[in-house]
């Protein structure tokens, strides 16, 4: 009996709008003019860099001091003539291209799931700032609990997490599925906990795993058919 489901955030619940474009317009309404291409560039270089450190941000205080790394990482990559920009207005502008929305049939499949009594956990390799992205969405309202790996100490596929989130489902490994887009973090670091898994894989691209989906549509029918 599946009792809880464990469900990766970004790639699996969220999408992050194309930051390129964005970037580019936030930075012009402060007077700075880049091309979409060498925005493009500057938000991979800050990508980068907030997914080696995104752990470090276990509290508010540690955010803020995370997200002005970044901010100069940004600064660094852009064209010479956008550096020039005040750390406060590049910041805003940064956090302002970094757009998060829910896939589609993401809330309609969350209310499915609880309507059957099965509880579900968010677990996510992110920031402490995990829950304020659930609320903006309008995941969290869907949700039992969640946690970021900031907050455990521990990143998928660290058993550590895994553990954490079924403590907060209150169920065993083989009660619950954990549900993810990343082969690494999600499958394996699932078959490291003991837990059952479904790859989602909406590029499909066919990466190996023992069940895979194309979106979390096909969840529901799976859950019920494991029960």
């Amino acid at each position: 009996m599946i009792r809880a489901v464990l469900l990766d955030a970004l790639g699996t619940l969220l999408e992050l709008e194309d930051p390129a474009p964005l970037l580019a317009e936030e930075l012009a309404r402060r007077g700075v003019v880049v091309g979409v291409d060498d925005a493009r560039a500057a938000v991979r270089a800050e990508i980068v860099y907030y997914r080696a450190h995104h752990d470090e941000a276990s509290t508010r205080e540690r955010l803020e001091d995370l997200r002005r790394r970044c901010t100069e990482v940004l600064r660094g990559a852009l064209p010479a003539h956008a550096r020039e920009l005040p750390p406060e207005q590049l910041g805003s502008a940064l956090l302002a291209a970094l757009r998060f929305r829910p896939y589609p049939e993401v809330p309609d499949v969350l209310r499915q799931l609880r309507a059957r009594g099965v509880r579900i956990v968010v677990v996510s390799n992110w920031d402490v700032s995990l829950h304020e992205q659930l609320e903006a969405t309008g995941i969290a309202p869907l949700v039992d609990a969640a946690v970021s790996s900031a907050e455990v100490g521990a990143a998928k596929p660290d058993p550590a997490i895994f553990a954490h989130a079924l403590g907060l489902a209150g169920v065993g490994a083989g009660e619950a599925l954990m549900v993810g887009d990343d082969v690494d973090a999600d499958v394996r670091g699932a078959e490291r906990a003991g837990i059952a898994h479904v790859l989602v894989d909406r590029s499909g691209a066919g990466a190996l795993a023992s069940a895979a989906i194309p979106s979390l549509a096909e969840l529901p029918r799976l859950v019920q058919s494991v029960a």
